[in-house]
This record gives C-alpha cells, sequence and structure tokens, in this order.
C-alpha cells in the first residue's frame, strides 16, 4: 500500500502563522520531516507516535543531504506512511519543495503541496515594511541572495534588478549582500537606496537594520536573514508595530492553574532557552510548551 506526502509551509517562523490545512497534515501523519526553518514548536500537532526526522540544512551543514531527503520521503511513501514533509516559508518558494514533488512523482507516490506564508511578504511586514505601497511601490520581486551577481553566466537578470523600480526582497543574503548591493549600485541603482535587513522575522528574536545601498555591507548580522530594498523601506519609522510591543522578545512562563497541577492554555508556556527565536534547537519538550512575548501561540497575541 502506497502512502502520500504533504509538502507543507510551516511558514515564516511564528507558529502562529501556519494555515489550518498544515495543521491537519502534522496531526495526520506517520512521519515528519522538519526543516531548520520550521518552528519546532509546532510539533506539538503531530501524534505521539509520530517518527520525528530532523533534517535542517545551514549553509555548509546539512543534516541530510537534498538527496537524502527525498530518498527518505519517498522510502516512508513506499512503505504506506503519511508523511508531513514540513519546510519553513513555502514549499515553492526557494525551498526545494518542486524537486521534492518530482522525485516523488517519479516514484508514483501522492503528494498534496500545502502553501505557507513565505517570509519574503511576513517578515518585511513584521518590520513594519510593505512590500507594495500606494506612491513607493507598484510591485516586488523576490530573489535568491545565493546567486552571486558577478559570475558571468547568472539566472538572474541583475542588470533588470538594479532598474526595477519596486521593492526587491533578497532571501538568504547574508554573506552576499554587500557584494550584491555593489553590484546594484554600478548597474544603476542609487547608493542612497534605502535597505533593510530582518532576522529571524516574525519571532521574538526578530532584529532589524536599516541602512542604504552604499552602506550595508556594515550590517552585522549573522543568518537566517533577508534584505529588503526600495523606497518602501521609509516606512519602517511609522509602521515597525511588531518590535514596539512592550513585551516583544521577553520570555513569559506560565505557572500552573491552582489545583490542577498543569500549565495553562492549549498552548501552554515554559521558558526555553532563545524560544521561539531559536527554531532550530532540539529540545521539543520544552519548545512545545514555550513562546516568547511578541510572537503568536495558537490563542492569539500578546
Amino acid at each position: 500500500m502506497t502512502g502520500k506526502v504533504y509538502l507543507v509551509g510551516a511558514g515564516p517562523g511564528d507558529p502562529g502563522l501556519i494555515t489550518m490545512r498544515g495543521v491537519e497534515c502534522l496531526q495526520r501523519a506517520d512521519v515528519v520531516v522538519y526543516d531548520y526553518l520550521s518552528n519546532p514548536s509546532l510539533l506539538r500537532y503531530a501524534k505521539p507516535n509520530a517518527e520525528i526526522i530532523y533534517a535542517g540544512k545551514q549553509a555548509r551543514d546539512h543534516t541530510l543531504t537534498q538527496d537524502e531527503i527525498n530518498a527518505v520521503l519517498v522510502t516512508k511513501g513506499k512503505a504506506g506512511k503519511i508523511v508531513t514533509r514540513l519546510k519553513g516559508g513555502d514549499p515553492f518558494v526557494f525551498g526545494r519543495g518542486g524537486e521534492e514533488a518530482e522525485e516523488l512523482h517519479k516514484a508514483g507516490i501522492p503528494f498534496e503541496v500545502v502553501p505557507g506564508i513565505s517570509s519574503a511578504i511576513a517578515a518585511p511586514a513584521y518590520a513594519g515594511i510593505p512590500v507594495t505601497h500606494r506612491g513607493a511601490a507598484a510591485a516586488f520581486m523576490v530573489i535568491t541572495g545565493h546567486e552571486d551577481p558577478t559570475k558571468e553566466e547568472a539566472q538572474v537578470d541583475w542588470d533588470a534588478v538594479a532598474k526595477f523600480s519596486g521593492t526587491r526582497v533578497i532571501l538568504m543574503s547574508v554573506e552576499c549582500i554587500k557584494v550584491i548591493a555593489a553590484e546594484l549600485i554600478r548597474r544603476g541603482a542609487a547608493a542612497d537606496t534605502p535597505v533593510a535587513m530582518v532576522r529571524w522575522g516574525t519571532t521574538g528574536k526578530q532584529q532589524t537594520v536599516n541602512r542604504h545601498a552604499g552602506t550595508i555591507g556594515t550590517a552585522k548580522l549573522e543568518p537566517p536573514a533577508l534584505a529588503i530594498i526600495g523606497e518602501v523601506v521609509r516606512q519602517r519609522e511609522t509602521l515597525n508595530w511588531f518590535e514596539k510591543r512592550p513585551l516583544f522578545g521577553k520570555r513569559i512562563v506560565r505557572d500552573a492553574e491552582p489545583g490542577t497541577g498543569e500549565r495553562s492554555g492549549p498552548a501552554t508556556l515554559r521558558a526555553w532557552r532563545g524560544c521561539l527565536g531559536d527554531p532550530h534547537h532540539q529540545d521539543h519538550a520544552a519548545q512545545e510548551s514555550c513562546a516568547v512575548a511578541g510572537s503568536g501561540d495558537s490563542d492569539g497575541r500578546v
């Protein structure tokens, strides 16, 4: 009997931003394969006996290679398992979900794609930056920061990016942003074009820095982070709602309800190192009951 694989977008980091369909897939799964940018607190929705497989990939540090991940999905599917492949953001937005779907198709295994909210729009929104805004940007583009703009044969048309009048969102951009910005300026972009970088967007560990194209190379951020380039960055001055919350970035511990001995609320809380701002942490027992003020839980928002 052949199983089925669900390629599920976990959203950008805040666990409250996963879709209802995504939660349903987690609840049904015999096997959950999750990646580095999937908030592990979402694993609380999995069945107690579900097999949990971590397949996180960071720059030059892969728990499993993409080929190995593909093999896991195919093997478990052929074994008749219901598999939920939990991927940060959206599976088809620089998530290699298309490659995984191709492998499942070749193996004759049914699959379903469950879209997720991409960090390309969510992280700017949580930083107070709308990717489109009347009078500032009528369009936006999303680009991978892994593409070297100085190489001779590039998939990205960097001339078009430099001349683009809308918003440019560059994912996975930390390591190359200095080179990218310099190349955009060389190709015609103004050196004073506003640029913001957002790290761990939508979580309580979110960091945002504002610069210009000519100075963004001085930003000191570690991955994961994305860059937003364009006039919309100026809106952050008035629209920065998330980082101004009174408890932003702080951890909250909920004591047991009197007489119950149990933590209160369906999304129970207790202290955990890094909380939602460190979603690759492996202590799942703590993760499922931890939240950071400023990040959402299943009850709502702080």
